[in-house]
């Protein structure tokens, strides 16, 4: 068996090495990040996937939701993967329309609420929103809600009555971490969840970093969804979404 520390360093001597390659190096680098990765979208179909169809369409490779003041929703409604996720790092590309309001949100870990709707789901949620005051934000939908803001790194501890959370540092300065991200253009979100412990990624720049040591309101796996929120019309697109399982073990709290 070679030592874990070995394994690590050997590592790191191929990535500088294909670095140092002209052109072919970075593909290479590209290729082996998406290692491991599986298609949640087939890039033609809803299929293994379920929400409202006036709300949810697929076009040119891409995931469409939209409403309508003609005929808006009166709650958050989702679409819904039809499968279930532990620890795990999703990938996806999603674009908010430039006009409109726009609140949208990926949820993960998170479980169907059936007696309030067919399509509502409740459970953690990497904020999407077009004015960048929640964008990357960590909330919790028919639960605690927000557990913390963007650039914060938090501890989420056990409370009976309310959210008891302890900021414990900084990834970044809130606007900068948004910066350059702009309605109309693509952009790139990552979730990682292994344990009790969640991170979001924007672009590649964390955006938050949180351990949910509340047992009594933390999840461990759940379903995967996409949201459209209630009120003025708006419109969001996603692509390009996949997940890789991670391994079981656990890091310690």
């Amino acid at each position: 068996m070679i030592p874990r520390d070995a394994t690590l360093i050997s590592r790191l001597i191929a990535a500088a090495l294909l670095l140092g390659a002209p052109g072919a190096g970075r593909e290479a680098v590209a290729e082996e990040s998406e290692a491991g990765f599986s298609a949640l979208f087939d890039g033609k179909s809803l299929d293994g996937w379920d929400g409202d169809p006036k709300l949810w369409s697929v076009k040119d490779g891409i995931i469409l939701g939209k409403t309508s003041d003609a005929s808006p929703i009166e709650q958050n409604e989702f679409l819904i993967w039809n499968g279930r996720a532990a620890d795990f790092v999703l990938r996806l590309e999603f674009r908010m329309s430039d006009r409109g309001v726009g609140n949208s949100g990926v949820q993960y870990r998170s479980k169907r609420f059936p007696d309030a709707g067919r399509w509502t789901v409740g459970g953690y949620q990497a904020d999407i929103e077009r004015t960048n005051q929640y964008m990357g934000i960590l909330y919790e939908e028919r639960g605690r809600g927000i557990l913390a803001m963007r650039g914060e790194e938090v501890v989420l501890k056990a409370s009976p009555e309310q959210l008891d959370k302890q900021v414990i540092g900084s990834v970044g300065d809130p606007a900068d971490l948004v910066e350059g991200v702009t309605p109309g253009e693509w952009q790139a979100l990552e979730v990682i969840a292994l344990g009790n412990r969640l991170e979001h990624k924007l672009n590649g720049r964390t955006m938050v970093r949180a351990t949910d040591r509340d047992d009594a309101h933390s999840a461990a796996e759940g379903i995967v969804a996409l949201q459209l929120h209630q009120g003025p019309e708006m419109q969001i697109e996603f692509r390009n979404i996949r997940i890789k399982n991670l391994s079981t073990d656990k890091p310690q709290p």
